[in-house]
């Protein structure tokens, strides 16, 4: 699969970055419009995704980014590796306030999915095998964009291996240390919360029951998800020398102080596996599109994991990109198609950031006054079933799809 000539005919678009949300940028692009032709600029060296395994890290899908997949053919393959979530859990360590969400109630059989992300890499991986040997898409791998020239029809694009590329457009969604999106002239806006995740999964001693728990605790919220083989997914959130006091831990101590800080309700825990920690902050850049090139996913936005929204807002950009495509196939980057990616994509984040960025603020915050507010809050959600439903609504997507689709097909 490896590509490392330059291409002599203009590439519908240039992909920068292969990872989940870039590879399935190009699976759904090339799924929907068999004209299309695409290359794929990944840092790393080719190598097939690693198997799943206890420790495999995981993401949160949405009932409304479940839909999608659905409709892009990839959940028929992938379904059989995700973990439904039936019931969440919200409380708020020492204070009355709790509140519930089921999916019953929804009249759905889940809210969303927690799936491992290996599992996607390698339904993602077979898909598109099938379109390189078709000569649909070409690979550049152990590679990176050194240079960019626009110009009013194409970009040209220099790789650091030398070759040269021509593309309609670029998509840059490289993560949140995207190399390339200085080259393209975006902005990054960046707050640190001061605070460290530590991620690892769970093993427990009885059936989770398909429930996802979110502890709002003195440190920030604790968030437990419910995954395949009887385990948890979990995201903690620590000062920074809890999280390296927690990294170090024996696991049996370690066990004991999440048991403290989770309660029982969630169950027995009985084994951790491997333990990784990250500092937390929101960046986002102040635009989606420039001439010719778009962000997408992490490089657009990075949010904290509060409420599991960061690669669902990626998979809206992914919708977002593939209805506007379908109306502007002859040039992919033309102006209509950057400015309208910019409209429909802009206030969705906003709204993702302010929702998830004042959970952040509210619910690790010390103050007794804010205390109250947000457990009576939490409370007001159980008698008020119109509030609840708009919470949901929120948790699963299903507004937002809903809003990109009026919005985009009347571009």
């Amino acid at each position: 699969m490896l590509q490392t000539h330059s291409t002599e005919q203009p590439l519908d678009l240039v992909i920068a970055g292969g990872g989940m949300a870039g590879s399935m940028l190009a699976y759904v692009l090339l799924s929907q419009n068999p004209g299309l032709k695409l290359a794929i600029v990944e840092q790393s060296s080719e190598s097939e995704p690693s198997k799943a395994s206890f420790d495999s890290r995981s993401i949160a899908l949405a009932h409304g980014s479940v839909e999608l997949l659905q409709q892009w053919g990839l959940w028929q393959d992938l379904q059989q590796s995700g973990c439904a979530i039936k019931h969440i859990h919200i409380s708020d360590r020492g204070h009355f306030g709790k509140t519930y969400l089921n999916a019953a109630d929804h009249q759905l059989s889940a809210l969303g999915q927690v799936i491992e992300v290996e599992a996607i890499g390698e339904v993602l991986w077979q898909k598109l095998k099938v379109f390189t040997t078709q000569g649909r898409l070409s690979w550049f791998y152990n590679d990176a964009i050194a240079a960019l020239k626009p110009r009013a029809e194409l970009q040209h694009i220099s790789l650091k291996s030398g070759a040269q590329l021509q593309s309609k457009l670029l998509v840059i969604a490289e993560g949140g240390l995207s190399p390339s999106r200085s080259l393209a002239g975006f902005e990054l806006k960046s707050d640190d919360y001061q605070q460290h995740a530590l991620i690892a999964n769970i093993g427990l001693s009885d059936s989770h029951q398909h429930k996802a728990f979110e502890r709002f605790t003195p440190t920030g919220p604790l968030a437990l998800l419910p995954l395949t083989r009887q385990r948890y997914s979990l995201v903690w959130t620590l000062t920074p020398e809890q999280a390296a006091h927690h990294l170090n831990q024996p696991d049996h101590e370690f066990l004991a102080a999440l048991q403290q800080a989770a309660g029982h309700r969630a169950g027995v825990f009985k084994s951790v596996g491997q333990r990784v920690v990250y500092p937390l902050s929101l960046k986002r850049a102040t635009e989606a599109a420039h001439h010719r090139a778009v962000l997408l996913g992490n490089s657009l936005h990075n949010l904290h994991p509060i409420a599991g929204q960061g690669f669902n807002l990626a998979i809206r950009d992914i919708f977002s990109l593939s209805l506007l495509l379908q109306q502007h196939q002859a040039d992919a980057g033309n102006y209509a198609l950057t400015r309208a990616y910019q409209q429909a994509r802009l206030p969705d984040m906003q709204q993702v950031i302010l929702y998830t960025d004042s959970l952040v603020r509210l619910f690790s915050n010390s103050s007794r006054l804010m205390g109250l507010g947000r457990n009576t809050g939490l409370f007001a959600l159980n008698l008020c079933p119109d509030l609840k439903q708009a919470v949901a609504n929120q948790a699963m997507g299903l507004n937002s799809i809903r809003q990109l689709k009026a919005l985009l097909t009347s571009a």
